[in-house]
């Protein structure tokens, strides 16, 4: 494709809105909060920041010169550096095709729980009757009804990966209206998208505001948000809280992908990129802190909620016990008559001690939840108390729809964008290409709809992307700065930008980026070798919850595969180019030996 009819955006806003609505997508909303409640509260948002400043914005920085300097996708870009770099390209489109397979079944969820939303009485808000009228169904009753909606309802799960029943047809359905209006959002390629944006980067913010003021006005959404910003600084002595600071930036900001690369070869040449990176990622950050203080509201309600309702057993338990007067216990001196009637009664009180729980607030604030667990359990069970649920359940999940569907522009960006730079299918409409991809991916994801596709979307989350971009990433900080070189780097974005990058910028290309890379995938091959067998929660429908499984021997060949695949792709690539080259070398010379020798012939018979 020739770069004077390469497709642009319409103005440096919709490349702004989106990356933003790339990179602020669920790990925002459902990852950060939890590692906010595992690492210190606020003290967690040192070790956050400083990551930000030292790996999160230059590595954005650079992506993005990357692919405004070389108008390519990312297969195209670095092989425009060295056709031995191709295979870096094709490392990042195989790992976003990963993706591609199972960020879609989320918004799959979501869009299940959109629809459920519109009903008088919530399906997550009570178990359902058992078939002969009796009472609630035992599964349910063994775990709560959220749990029951998601794992039965929605998933429908199995007992084990090793079980698969058939496809969820109601998943099914949803999954293909997800692919469906992905299709829609990119028909026509950066046209269309760039439409897009302005709604999916800006409606979601709409939205988590709104949750916010409803957020904290609710009972004991205090608890919650007292609990984020007061700081536990001995977290800090941690390594595990820096690694995960790191991390979290690492993958929130969406590096490695290729989407960015892809998303910045569609720019103007002298695009003021440097300003957008640090704008993007100063937002994004800003958007997990935010979303953070709106979740904890909700956890603080939440846990509220259930220290009170713990209360009232217990005082209901005691009243009834001890044949007591109705207002002789309240919720405020309930502890004071626990020690009471413990000192006055002990034999009695001894006989209860099976019945009687433990009510301990700060232990409900404790419970950290990430992943779909809170972002379909938790929130469900927070948004069935709330005054019109339905309104709530109606926000909150098509909120998370946008976020969804925002990402998976940018997922799907990374594919189309380095086929389109291939000279066989850049002859393709925009139309036809964005469909058999979607189609493509459709297809192979249907795997996720069936009783075992949730294990399944576990160890494509777990293993899919996280050792493979760590690489990919690695390897371009290093390749820019050691091969390509930072001087000839900074007379590229002098090009671009009339000025060249301050100290800041080569300082952290050259040397603290690349080595925070290496200690986290360091970090990462450590853990996994002395994790022993890989795990997953397996749902287990008797007990009512989710038990700690070792993976079969066929998932563990996968998962070697899922992490080989996409890094190989790197030394193959560069040994293909290396056969090829060869290949041409001796046809070369073969070609020159054979013309010296019919020269040879030619001057012996004129002889």
């Amino acid at each position: 494709m020739e770069k004077d009819t390469r497709d642009k955006w319409d103005s440096p806003t919709q490349f702004v809105l989106a990356c933003v609505s790339y990179a602020v997508g669920l790990g925002n909303v459902w990852r950060f909060p939890y590692l906010c409640q595992m690492h210190g509260g606020g003290g967690f948002l040192i070790p956050y920041l400083l990551m930000l400043l030292l790996e999160g914005v230059p590595l954005f920085y650079l992506e993005l010169a990357i692919g405004q300097k070389m108008r390519l996708g990312s297969i195209g870009a670095w092989t425009a550096i060295n056709p031995y770099l191709g295979g870096l390209g094709l490392a990042s489109v195989v790992t976003s095709v990963y993706l591609c397979l199972y960020y879609n079944i989320i918004n799959a969820w979501s869009f299940w729980y959109l629809f459920h939303s519109f009903q008088d009485a919530l399906p997550w808000a009570a178990c359902p009757i058992n078939a002969n009228r009796t009472g609630p169904i035992e599964e349910c009753e063994r775990a709560t009804p959220t749990q029951y909606f998601f794992y039965r309802e929605t998933l429908n799960i199995s007992s084990s990966i090793e079980e698969n029943g058939g496809i969820h047809t109601g998943q099914a359905l949803c999954f293909l209206l997800a692919w469906l209006i992905t299709y829609l959002f990119i028909v026509k390629g950066v046209k269309s998208t760039g439409k897009v944006v302005y709604f999916t980067a800006t409606f979601p913010y709409v939205v988590l505001l709104i949750y916010l003021i409803r957020g904290i006005t609710l009972h004991g959404a205090i608890n919650g948000v007292k609990y984020m910003f007061t700081p536990r600084m001995e977290q800090l002595a941690n390594p595990t809280t820096w690694i995960n600071a790191a991390t979290q930036i690492f993958f929130s900001l969406g590096l490695g992908f290729g989407s960015l690369i892809a998303f910045a070869s569609y720019n103007q040449y002298h695009n003021n990129f440097e300003r957008q990176a640090i704008v993007v990622s100063l937002i994004n950050s800003g958007t997990s802190i935010f979303s953070c203080i709106v979740t904890f509201a909700i956890y603080g309600f939440k846990a509220t909620v259930n220290y009170e309702n713990c209360l009232e057993r217990t005082r209901t338990l005691l009243l009834n016990a001890f044949s007591l007067a109705e207002d002789s216990i309240t919720m405020d001196n309930i502890f004071e008559w626990v020690t009471k009637l413990n000192t006055t009664y002990p034999e009695q009180i001894a006989d209860l001690q099976d019945k009687l729980e433990v009510c301990n607030l700060e232990r409900e604030l404790n419970t950290a939840v990430e992943g779909t667990g809170l972002a379909f359990i938790v929130y469900s069970e927070a948004i069935k108390n709330m005054p019109l649920p339905q309104l709530w359940s109606v926000l909150y999940f098509f909120m998370l729809l946008l976020l969804g569907m925002g990402s998976m522009l940018g997922n799907v960006t990374a594919i189309i964008t380095p086929l389109q730079d291939f000279k066989v299918v850049s002859h393709m409409s925009h139309e036809l290409l964005n469909g058999v991809v979607c189609l493509l991916c459709f297809l192979l994801g249907l795997g996720f709809t069936t009783t075992s596709g949730n294990y399944w979307f576990a160890m494509f989350n777990d293993y899919g992307a996280t050792f493979s971009l760590l690489f990919i990433v690695l390897i371009e900080v290093t390749i820019i700065s050691y091969y390509y070189g930072i001087k000839r780097f900074e007379k590229d974005i002098e090009d671009m930008l009339g000025h060249r990058p301050n100290w800041y910028w080569k300082i952290m290309w050259a040397g603290v980026s690349p080595l925070l890379l290496i200690g986290l995938f360091i970090f990462y091959i450590v853990n996994y070798i002395q994790g022993g067998t890989p795990t997953y929660q397996a749902w287990n429908k008797d007990l009512g919850k989710s038990e700690q499984t070792d993976y079969p021997g066929f998932g563990q060949a996968f998962i070697g595969l899922l992490l080989v695949s996409s890094v190989s792709c790197i030394p193959l690539t560069a040994l293909y180019v290396f056969c090829q080259k060869r290949g041409q070398q001796k046809q070369e010379k073969q070609q020159r030996t054979v013309g010296t020798a019919e020269a040879s012939g030619l001057d012996r018979e004129e002889n």
